[in-house]
């Protein structure tokens, strides 16, 4: 699914091929950004342009919702948001931002308003979860009104590591 969406600060869009540099240089070769991820940092561009020729091509999904995340004021590409899958049709969310704009309440903006997109589609309940270690990325699911259910271990295989892992949910 293509749709653009616009909050204070933020423009909310589907990705392009030409985000390939922001994203790699942005944050997809920093080593602090996936560090809770399910990815790692990527090797060379070629690896960002695949992951993008990827999702572009996923738009033709009814059910994939894929946002680049871009400031209104310079359109600095800063982050992404998604929907990353579906458990019992429950949409999954999962967020990446740019370090140098961790702390600012983009994501926490970003967040709230693809929540309230997915309300908008009918969605009654969306599963969001992260890494207790995470403490950043806890805040901003609770600053959007998670709701904690408890916790669990989970292997990322990317990672050759087992996390635990905060399982949230949103109710509209």
């Amino acid at each position: 699914m293509r749709a653009t969406l616009k909050t204070k600060r933020l423009i909310l869009r589907p990705w392009k091929i030409d985000d390939a540099e922001a994203f790699f240089y942005g944050w997809a070769t920093d080593s602090e950004v996936p560090k809770y991820l399910t990815w790692n940092v990527h090797k060379n561009i070629e690896e960002t342009r695949d992951l993008l020729n990827l999702w572009i091509k996923q738009y033709e999904k009814p059910e994939r919702i894929n946002f680049a995340i871009e400031l209104k004021d310079t359109h600095e590409l800063i982050g992404g948001i998604d929907v990353v899958g579906y458990i019992d049709g429950v949409p999954v969310i999962g967020y990446t931002l740019k370090r140098n704009k961790w702390n600012q309440g983009y994501m926490t903006e970003a967040c709230k308003c693809v929540r309230d997109f997915l309300f908008s589609l009918g969605y009654n309940t969306i599963k969001i979860d992260a890494v207790v270690e995470n403490i950043c990325s806890n805040r901003v699911i609770q600053k959007c009104g998670g709701i904690l259910l408890g916790n669990e271990e989970q292997e990322f295989p990317n990672k050759g590591k087992v996390f635990r892992i905060n399982n949230y949910i949103f109710k509209k």
